[in-house]
């Protein structure tokens, strides 16, 4: 999920300790309770200054390791007992078990979007994207801000997030069962599917896909129970030659390949330099370009020249991407 819908989910936390006896009892535990889960339901994302170093890193780790379920337990008991070393007198037993469920909440929210994490790491670092809840989803946050306003005004806070966190429960199941029905049209329509991605937008009827056959890679939309294809393209396997050999060694191309399950690639070739791309079908914006690439540069012996990787609107903005990163390296 996105930064600020995290952050009112920690508030929702603390709220939800309200109900805790022991809680009850101590203001201070309270407070601490507060600023732990806030910061609690944040914390996996710390990875975020991983941008500083550039792009490649940034995508290659970010809702990796951190969201991991060994980073979940460190994150717990890293951020309550932090906390501790300055209110030493509160009861760390619940202050870490709220910090913690905070952090729990962040993770399990983030499996199912479309970007995904690696949760069951140590176990694979396969990414689990499920697919049926958006990045920003505002009826979820929507529901938060009314739980805030509510809790404001002198509503009960531990019982107003219960009914507000039951409300999102069915929210979930509901776009769990859409998705579903959305598998079953595309089972229904297309032969030999052997992959499907899938993403929500904004509006409740529509969704955004990108799938797999034997033969081909379809991008398309699903409104109302019917399936809207945009772009089709033969799926021609990577070549397995000098160039894509040497492409593949470029950071670069390989944080994306590591992250990106749908995908086309493509290879121009100019005067004195061959250019490879790599790009993610699941993301397709209205005017019809792919933002999500990988993208190099390589001479006539072999040798890397420029290469850039992430979310582009533009081929003006990749030129100068290539061009920034070039003066950088």
């Amino acid at each position: 999920m996105d930064t600020a819908t995290h952050i009112t989910m920690g508030i929702a936390i603390g709220g939800l300790a309200t109900l805790d006896p022991v809680v009850q009892q101590d203001t201070t535990l309270f407070t601490s309770i507060m600023v732990g889960a806030i910061i609690g339901s944040h914390a996996p994302d710390f990875d975020t200054i991983l941008k500083l170093r550039n792009n490649a890193v940034y995508i290659r780790h970010h809702r990796g390791i951190t969201h991991s379920m060994p980073a979940v337990f460190f994150w717990g008991i890293s951020v309550s007992s932090f906390i501790y070393l300055f209110v030493p007198e509160v009861n760390f037993l619940h202050l870490w078990l709220w910090t913690f469920l905070a952090v729990i909440l962040h993770v399990f929210v983030d499996v199912f979007n479309a970007y995904g994490t690696q949760a069951y790491r140590p176990f694979t670092k396969k990414w689990v994207a499920y697919g049926f809840i958006s990045t920003f989803d505002p009826y979820i946050f929507s529901l938060h801000v009314i739980g805030i306003i509510a809790w404001l005004l002198g509503a009960n806070p531990g019982y107003t997030w219960l009914l507000i966190y039951f409300i999102i429960l069915l929210y979930y199941i509901k776009r769990f069962i859409d998705k579903r029905e959305i598998v079953k049209i595309i089972h229904g329509n297309f032969a030999g599917v052997e992959q499907i991605a899938t993403s929500p937008t904004t509006k409740q009827n529509i969704w955004r896909v990108a799938l797999t056959t034997t033969n081909y890679y379809y991008v398309g939309r699903v409104g109302d129970g019917h399936i809207t294809i945009e772009d089709r393209f033969a799926r021609i396997p990577v070549p397995d030659n000098e160039l894509i050999t040497a492409a593949k060694q470029d950071k670069n191309i390989s944080a994306f390949l590591s992250f990106s399950p749908i995908y086309r690639w493509e290879i121009s070739e100019y005067d004195d330099f061959s250019e490879v791309r790599f790009i993610d079908l699941r993301y397709r914006s209205e005017e019809g370009h792919y933002t999500f690439i990988a993208i190099v540069q390589i001479d006539d012996n072999m040798r890397l020249m420029n290469s850039y990787t992430g979310w582009v609107f533009s081929e003006e903005k990749l030129q100068d991407k290539l061009k920034m990163d070039s003066k950088m390296a």
